[in-house]
């Protein structure tokens, strides 16, 4: 007796076979999947699964960044600009500052040429200030020798 389950009448038994407990997957979702993977092992990707790339050339992004500016000359607001031109305006900071206008390229490389000139200016006037300062300093230091009676 001490094999038999403890059970009274009022419990029916049920036998479960193992097949019956399993959930499966359709036929038609194992095919798809299987499909996903050898593709995806191919190299192939579909539209679905990849977003869309927008990648633009290096051309392309000058002449945006050139019809946005010529539309803020005009008086256009820089978002508006950059929305018919079908890019953000962080986008546009991040274009403009990778491409300098060539306004920008000639300003400097013109100091470039009269550096020395430039530095040799800068080292006079250095002179000239510290002059002035220890000028200064010489009258203060005599001042406050009177005042304390040391001079």
């Amino acid at each position: 007796m001490a094999d038999e389950p403890n059970l009274d009448a009022s419990t029916p038994t049920v036998e479960a076979t193992p097949t019956e407990t399993r959930k499966r997957r359709s036929p038609a979702k194992r095919k798809d999947a299987a499909e996903a993977v050898a593709k995806k092992a191919a190299g192939e990707t579909s539209a679905v699964s990849s977003p869309k790339s927008r990648r633009h050339t290096e051309s392309e992004k000058a002449e945006k960044v050139a019809e946005i500016e010529r539309r803020l000359r005009e008086g256009s607001t820089l978002k508006a600009a950059a929305k018919d031109a079908g890019i953000s305006d962080q986008t546009f900071y991040q274009w403009k500052r990778a491409t300098p206008s060539s306004g920008v390229q000639a300003a400097v490389s013109a100091p470039e040429k009269d550096g020395l000139a430039d530095l040799v200016e800068l080292e006079a006037e250095n002179v000239r200030l510290r002059g002035l300062l220890a000028e200064k300093l010489r009258t203060e230091n005599t001042a406050l020798r009177k005042k304390l009676g040391l001079a």
